[in-house]
C-alpha cells in the first residue's frame, strides 16, 4: 500500500469513527423502508402521501442544516421538486390501479425509492463530510445551489411517484378517506 493510499484509506476510517450512531440508524431504517416500497402494496390517499411528504422534510432538513434558509438554497430545492413532479408526470406511466372499493390504492413495487432514499443518504452524508472539513457554503454559493438543486429533485421524484399513483387510481382529487370518494354503493 502506498503512502497516499494509506492517508485515504485513513481519512475514510476517521470519517466513519466522527459519524453519529444515529446516522448509521437512519441508514439502516431508510434501507428498510426502501425496501418495502419494493413490494406492491394497497394504500390510503393519506398513505400514499406519507412518504413523499417525510422525504420532502428530510430533504428540507438537509438543505437548511446545511446552507439556512435563504433564496439561495430554497429557491432552487422548490425548482428541483417542480422540476422532478413535472418530468415524473410526463416521462413516467401511473404506478398504480384502479381505486379499490375501499378507496385503497394499488401501487406497484418498485426499486426506485430505495434508489432514491440511499441517493438523498449518501449526498447528504458526503456534504456533511465536506462541511465538517471545509467549513460552511454560504446559502448563495453555487455549490450551495446546486446541492440544493440535486436534493429537491430527489425528493420531488417521490411526490411525482405518488401524484402519478394518484392520477393512475382515477380518484377525485378532493378524496382523501372513504367518505370524500365518490363511490356508487348502491
Amino acid at each position: 500500500m502506498t503512502t497516499n493510499q494509506y492517508r485515504e484509506s485513513n481519512l475514510f476510517v476517521e470519517i466513519l469513527k466522527h459519524t453519529p450512531a444515529w446516522v448509521f440508524a437512519l441508514f439502516f431504517a431508510l434501507f428498510a423502508l426502501g425496501y418495502r416500497q419494493s413490494k406492491p402494496r394497497r394504500l390510503s390517499p393519506a398513505g400514499l402521501f406519507a412518504l413523499p411528504v417525510a422525504m420532502l422534510g428530510y430533504s428540507l432538513y438537509g438543505t437548511w442544516s446545511s446552507f439556512g434558509i435563504g433564496l439561495g438554497s430554497l429557491l432552487p430545492w422548490g425548482g428541483g421538486i417542480l422540476g422532478a413532479a413535472l418530468l415524473g408526470r410526463l416521462l413516467t406511466p401511473p404506478p398504480a390501479s384502479p381505486a379499490t372499493e375501499d378507496g385503497k390504492i394499488a401501487v406497484a413495487g418498485s426499486w426506485l425509492p430505495l434508489a432514491l432514499m440511499m441517493a438523498i443518504f449518501f449526498s447528504r452524508y458526503a456534504l456533511a463530510v465536506v462541511l465538517a472539513r471545509h467549513g460552511p457554503l454560504g446559502a448563495g454559493s453555487l455549490a450551495a445551489g446546486l446541492a440544493s438543486l440535486w436534493f429537491g429533485l430527489l425528493s420531488g421524484a417521490f411526490l411525482a411517484r405518488a401524484l402519478n399513483a394518484w392520477r393512475g387510481s382515477g380518484l377525485p382529487p378532493s378524496c382523501t378517506d372513504r367518505k370524500d370518494c365518490s363511490y356508487n354503493d348502491s
